[in-house]
């Protein structure tokens, strides 16, 4: 039986954000899961609409760049944790605009940190501060070897640049002020709920419209690819068996070139659509390669296995099935996310002004 906890959920109407939020509120109903989000262009309420009307999730709307909004929070809520995933995490559009990234990366997560710092300050027994990554801020892989959980960092991007700062200073207010902290640092994810500019969505996308398929350079970049459920599920394992002040990769020991994952999801695409196999592909577009490209990631998520207990509950192309499958299902919504309408829905549920 769990006691009763409130957590703060950070970013918990984003992609991997209401997934975890989803699993904590209907696992956990004795605990309240408190659901902040600023609601920018990937924080999407249509994600949760089915739980929004439990008893033990709140949403509130709020930035965390904006300190005192912050402070605020944790002296109304008294927050037992805080699962930290709120983050502009797009590489493209770091480079197009890295300050952004360095404020709500960087200076949005000291605030997350010092309100926690002082709400926490005169009893820690039963706290903590989940501060979730990613593998980014390792930099990038040769052909060979992996990510661990001791790798040194090597970010290239801004978007990574700034991740790798927030993960420093979470550990810096761990040895210095001593709060209870622990990190994760996952691949990439694929399932339902993605906004479509990341690969996958925007590929299911494309090749249902007939539009080009656009590949970077040559299409051999390499990336370990985790399903979104399987990631939720390792965050409350980390969040409850978790040991404070460690690291723990996650990833989906499933490696693919970006290529290839692009044939096999035309295959699957042209299978769905019943389309002659070969069609879908034939919309893949070459284009320049972007900056500061990492080649390969992959992550050795041994420490997490053998440690804690957690695997992968499925291959990728039984992953990549389902995804597919909820995508084509799920046309409405899709529909709301490349209109913009689904910006409206706050307003429609929340704002009664």
């Amino acid at each position: 039986m769990h006691s009763m906890k409130t957590i703060l959920i950070t970013g918990g109407a984003g992609f991997i954000g209401s997934h975890v939020v989803r699993l904590f509120v209907n696992k956990y109903p004795a605990y309240t899961i408190v659901n902040l989000d600023k609601l920018t262009y990937a924080g999407n309420l249509e994600n949760l609409k089915d739980i929004e009307q439990l008893p033990n999730y709140i949403f509130e709307k709020a930035d965390i760049v904006d300190a005192e909004a912050m402070r605020e929070l944790f002296k109304k809520y008294h927050f037992d944790g805080v699962i930290h995933l709120a983050a502009e995490s797009h590489v493209d559009r770091s480079i197009l605009n890295p300050l952004e990234f360095i404020m709500t990366n960087v200076v949005g997560t000291v605030n997350l940190l010092n309100a926690a710092k002082e709400a926490w300050a005169e009893n820690t027994d039963g706290k903590l501060f989940y501060h979730v990554s990613t593998d980014e801020v390792y930099g990038s892989l040769g052909e060979t070897g992996f990510f661990t959980e001791t790798t040194a960092y090597d970010p290239r991007s801004p978007y990574s640049a700034s991740k790798a700062s927030s993960d420093h200073f979470v550990r810096a207010y761990e040895n210095t002020y001593g709060l209870p902290v622990v990190i994760s640092n996952c691949s990439n994810n694929y399932g339902s709920y993605q906004f479509p500019e990341k690969l996958i969505p925007l590929f299911i996308n494309n090749i249902k419209n007939n539009k080009p398929l656009p590949v970077y350079g040559k299409g051999d970049y390499t990336r370990d690819w985790l399903f979104v459920e399987d990631h939720a599920a390792a965050i409350d394992v980390i969040y409850h068996e978790g040991k404070h002040g460690e690291t723990y990769n996650i990833g989906g020991f499933n490696e693919w070139q970006n290529i290839d994952l692009i044939h096999l999801l035309c295959k699957i695409m042209d299978r769905k659509l019943s389309r002659v196999e070969g069609t879908s592909a034939q919309l893949i577009t070459y284009v320049k390669d972007r900056p500061g490209h990492d080649k390969r990631y992959a992550i050795d998520a041994t420490k997490l296995n053998t440690e804690l207990g957690w695997k992968p509950s499925l291959q990728f192309e039984e992953g990549l099935e389902k995804t597919v499958d909820w995508y084509l299902e799920n046309e409405e919504w899709l529909q709301h996310v490349t209109s913009g309408e689904y910006l409206n829905y706050y307003k429609k549920q929340y704002d009664t002004v």
